[in-house]
């Protein structure tokens, strides 16, 4: 059936419900290259300042989910995790080795960086070597070996998702919660994760500011589950501070070695534990969340987790060795200290700014084809409620450009809001629905 592209974007701008055949008309058009990117920005738009009912975004799913293949695992329970994105977000890439290594199975469809947040596969391909596109054939057996894969979405696996994925990057729609919505959920489902975490990240950092629009967007993400047979468990997380010491593609992976050889950073460590709990709990690995934490906690002191990590990089083409020794990471020339231009303790930190001031390094894309520098990112150690003292280290700058790192070390100074009485931290678990 034949419509007009103008027409549909005009009822969608005024925020009237397009029918599963305009849907099917507006995608199809656009992945044949009849509609081009311009229109297809249009609709976008359109969707972000009217949104969509969610038979509407269900309809959307389908449509991303049957542009390609799908993917079965008929011989065990799988289960995957989908962070909405944040600054330092690097759990995926610690927490898929520990379930795996506690028996269960993940089959992770992951994506680029989008915005001012970070990719995981941009991380694990700071990795020398490390391949994440994968055919169906080997992307199963590397999950049915490994316990676990994270590849890149073929040409095969939602091709509709994977393009409009790329121009929501560049539009300015990132944080429409319909589009989000289809987008997590067609590549949860296509890549056969009967199971499925949501980490809901709120805050300064999250494209979600507010834990009401984030209840929203957890509602829309279970409904579109329920209505798949995918059983959805949601944790809202803090992301008011960035997650971890590190942020940056082959820093965030020097910090999960770390972190997997024993260093606990305790927000990294208390998100990790809180999502493999629900993971393992949904998978039926366990019998209760108690046993799901002992088992945690188990496979990290005893080191499988790592060996887990260890051999899904092997499989994934990378060089292993970089869990002995993480100077075989790339490394930047220049490390520039930040200094604090006062005293006081942190009140507030603008994680969003210092995603976009990091992209001036290279760590992220500023278009669809642009270049990442894997070397470039910052170490922030510093939290909400820590205090920092005047013409101290705030953190350092990571970069290949001296004169860009310096104006990046201030853009991400006047990050820091302080105050003059001492203030408390602040959770990072806000809250689970299971």
């Amino acid at each position: 059936m034949e419509f007009n592209p103008v027409e549909l974007i005009n009822k969608k701008k005024t925020g009237e419900n397009l029918t599963e055949d305009e849907l099917r008309f507006f995608i199809g058009s656009y992945l044949n290259n009849k509609i081009p990117e311009y229109q297809m920005s249009a609709l976008l738009m359109a969707i972000y300042f009217k949104g969509m009912k969610i038979e509407e975004i269900q309809t959307l799913t389908q449509i991303y989910i049957e542009s390609g293949k799908r993917i079965t695992f008929p011989d065990y329970a799988t289960v995957d995790k989908h962070s909405t994105g944040g600054v330092g977000d690097k759990i995926s890439i610690v927490l898929a080795p520990i379930v795996a290594a506690c028996g269960g199975k993940i089959p992770m469809i992951s994506g680029r960086g989008l915005g001012h947040t970070g990719g995981t596969l941009d991380k694990l391909e700071s990795i020398p070597g490390f391949r994440t596109d994968f055919s169906e054939v080997e992307f199963k057996k590397m999950v049915d070996e490994v316990g676990f894969s994270i590849i890149c979405q073929s040409e095969e696996l939602v091709p509709a998702d994977k393009r409009i994925y790329a121009l929501r990057d560049v539009t300015g729609t990132v944080e429409s919660l319909p589009l989000i919505t289809a987008s997590i959920m067609s590549k949860k489902i296509a890549e056969g994760a009967q199971n499925l975490v949501i980490d809901l990240k709120v805050g300064t950092g999250a494209f979600m500011k507010n834990l009401d629009n984030a209840q929203k967007l957890a509602e829309l993400l279970i409904a579109t589950g329920e209505k798949f047979g995918q059983r959805v468990s949601v944790v809202f997380s803090n992301m008011n501070s960035p997650l971890g010491d590190y942020i940056g593609n082959a820093l965030e992976i020097k910090e999960c070695i770390e972190y997997l050889k024993g260093k606990r950073l305790p927000d990294i460590h208390e998100l990790t534990k809180a999502l493999a709990v629900e993971m393992l709990y949904l998978t039926e690995n366990v019998e209760n969340r108690k046993e799901a934490a002992s088992l945690v906690e188990e496979v990290l002191q005893n080191g499988k987790a790592l060996e887990c990590f260890r051999t899904f990089i092997s499989a994934q083409g990378g060089n292993p060795k970089v869990c002995d020794d993480t100077t075989l990471l790339p490394q930047s020339k220049f490390e520039i200290p930040i200094i604090a231009n006062s005293a006081g303790w942190i009140k507030s930190i603008d994680s969003q700014k210092i995603g976009y001031a990091l992209v001036e390094l290279g760590a992220g894309r500023k278009a669809l084809d642009s270049k990442l520098d894997y070397t470039t990112g910052a170490y922030l150690p510093f939290k909400i409620g820590d205090r920092i003292e005047k013409g101290k280290e705030l953190g350092k700058i990571y970069s290949n450009n001296y004169e860009t790192g310096m104006n990046v070390a201030t853009l991400i100074n006047k990050s820091f809001a302080l105050s003059t009485r001492k203030l408390a931290g602040q959770k990072v678990i806000l809250k689970v629905i299971n």
